[in-house]
């Protein structure tokens, strides 16, 4: 096996059982720096508790969470996203009263930098997501497409090196999945680290550059 600091996230033998069955049998799965990687499978196959117990909402019965080669498998969500793991949950996580603006700066305005500082990043964000002739406009009257990439800029503001996309094209018009898409593979070209786990295996393939194909808890090789 490789040094699991060469590696964005790195799996090790990772396993979850609940009341003695194992619904995820010695996963292994790696990400690096620049690369989207799909986590796929039927129902039931396991991807989304692999998947939680790598952003740190279920915590594994056996095996590691290696993030940027240190051990995380015990720490806590919040501290990954504070190291940098950048996650995108399946649920609208915006304020849908706030404008597009407001609801990247109440993510800004956590961040110990100066007024100035807020601002200029604001305006960089926006541009970079193509988000910025929304700016004024309630979150509430959005599309998918454009929700999706608000969400992805309010993630990328703590600078993430990975981010987790849960179930991106769910809940997407068919006519923004290209969108989605391409906001996916500009996060590549910036050099950051994608995980997607989705139902969609048509979009999501469309996408990635490799893929793990979970069934009945583990990796088909």
């Amino acid at each position: 096996m490789a040094s699991a600091d060469t590696y964005l996230i790195q799996t090790e033998k990772l396993v979850k059982a609940y009341k003695g069955r194992k619904v995820v049998r010695e996963v292994e799965i790696n990400v690096k720096a620049g690369e989207i990687v799909g986590l796929l499978g039927p129902n039931g196959a396991g991807k989304t508790t692999s998947f939680y117990m790598i952003v740190g909402l279920v915590r594994p019965t056996s095996g590691k969470v290696y993030f940027n080669g240190k051990n995380v498998t015990g720490t806590p969500m919040y501290k990954r996203a504070r190291m940098g793991m950048g996650y995108i949950s399946q649920e609208p996580s915006i304020f849908r009263k706030l404008s597009v603006q407001d609801n990247v700066m109440a993510i800004l305005e956590t961040l110990p930098i100066s007024a100035r500082e807020r601002n200029t990043r604001l305006e960089q964000l926006l541009e970079d997501l193509k988000i910025s002739h929304l700016a004024k406009q309630k979150a509430y009257t959005l599309s998918g497409g454009e929700r999706r990439r608000l969400e992805i800029t309010r993630a990328l503001v703590t600078n993430p090196s990975i981010i987790l996309l849960d179930e991106p094209f769910s809940g997407v018009d068919p006519l923004a999945v290209n969108d989605v898409q391409d906001i996916v593979r500009d996060l590549r070209n910036k050099g950051l680290g994608v995980l997607i786990t989705d139902h969609n295996v048509r979009e999501t393939l469309a996408v990635v550059d490799r893929a793990y194909l979970l069934c009945e808890g583990q990796v088909l090789s």
